[in-house]
């Protein structure tokens, strides 16, 4: 297992020398400059993380973890805890809307038990981690120790790496948890000092009661953890979760191989927050795949200076939004590839 901090240590900058290059590249292309808006700052953002201007077709994988929270016994969700154990085996057996929007984008699914709360039966298809029967209520003491949040970031750690081996060169990140809503909340509120009524939502749709008492269970949590700026470890220890702590790694892990990762909704950006306070080199490879209904989500966005690609009020998680998004890496990356040049098409320029 590699530790956390010899992969912080080994992330690499981004390569500004290749952005430039891609945008040369597109420049050159048969259209007026810059006319591709997004899609090829999306281009140049590749090359900057990827290192290089030649561009590959991406191969893809959607990395789901899964985990269970104390915090649920507060009753901040609507759906009860065995729904998370539940639906891995619905992601395993293809029937969930993540494997759905995978096939369409030809990512590959890695589905990972972090934590849920009943053991699973065993299954090849399932990478078990497992780093507990789900987290301790976040409103009652931590989280999760300061071990076990080191444990959970160097398993995704771990992932990053095997798939970075496996020739994965686009990773998105998703999640599976019920009542994850709640300490994604609170890692958003402890890391940007903002009111927990500010960047908190109604989850998988509980009602202004429900709301409410997720709001006061996050600022127990808050009072208890007394979060600290200098220590973004003692607050994910605190606050979040295995899934939550397990996808920082990817994140962290990606960053250190080079490999751009799709951000999907709030929970998965929180999570990538948790990664850029840890490790801030690490933010640069980080990319929005869409906007969530989630409040909190776009103070994530905006603190982490993201702009997400698509915005189609998707609240689902999973890595739904992330794998929509694939879709656009991919046609960036093929205008670089095959849009013919003013020279090669015999073209005019522009005078």
């Amino acid at each position: 297992m590699r530790t956390l901090e010899e992969t912080i240590g080994s992330i690499p900058p981004p390569d500004a020398a290749a952005a430039r290059e891609a945008q040369a590249r597109l420049d050159a292309k048969t259209k007026p400059p810059g006319s591709l808006g997004r899609l090829e700052e999306l281009a140049c953002a590749l090359a900057a993380i990827r290192g290089t201007a030649e561009l590959e077709l991406p191969r893809k994988a959607l990395v789901v973890m899964a985990g269970d929270h104390g915090v649920a016994e507060e009753g901040v969700s609507a759906f009860p805890q065995e729904v998370t154990g539940q639906m891995v085996l619905n992601f395993v057996s293809g029937g969930a809307a993540v494997n759905v929007l995978g096939r369409q984008a030809g990512a590959e699914i890695v589905v990972v038990d972090m934590g849920v709360r009943s053991p699973l039966p065993p299954d090849p298809r399932v990478r078990s981690v497992r780093i507990g029967p789900g987290t301790r209520n976040l409103a009652r003491g931590p989280a999760m120790t300061r071990a076990e949040a080191v444990r959970a970031l160097e398993a995704g750690i771990d992932v990053a790496h095997q798939l970075a081996d496996d020739g994965v060169t686009l990773v998105g990140i998703g999640e599976m948890g019920i009542a994850n809503t709640t300490p994604a909340s609170a890692l958003v509120a402890a890391y940007l000092g903002l009111p927990p009524e500010e960047v908190t939502g109604r989850g998988t749709g509980i009602d202004d009661e429900g709301r409410q008492r997720k709001i006061a269970a996050i600022c127990r949590g808050l009072l208890l953890a007394r979060p600290d700026s200098a220590d973004p470890l003692g607050t994910l220890a605190a606050l979040g979760g295995f899934e939550l702590a397990g996808l920082a790694g990817v994140a962290i892990g990606c960053a250190a191989r080079r490999i751009p990762v799709l951000m999907d909704g709030f929970i998965s950006t929180a999570s990538a927050l948790a990664a850029a306070r840890i490790a801030p080199r690490c933010a640069y490879a980080l990319l929005a795949s869409h906007a969530s209904v989630e409040p909190g989500h776009r103070a994530a966005l905006a603190a982490l200076d993201r702009r997400p690609l698509l915005d189609l009020g998707l609240r689902l998680g999973e890595g739904t939004g992330a794998a929509l998004a694939m879709h656009l890496v991919e046609a960036a990356v093929r205008i670089i590839r095959e849009m013919a040049t003013f020279a090669s098409a015999g073209v005019s320029g522009a005078a």
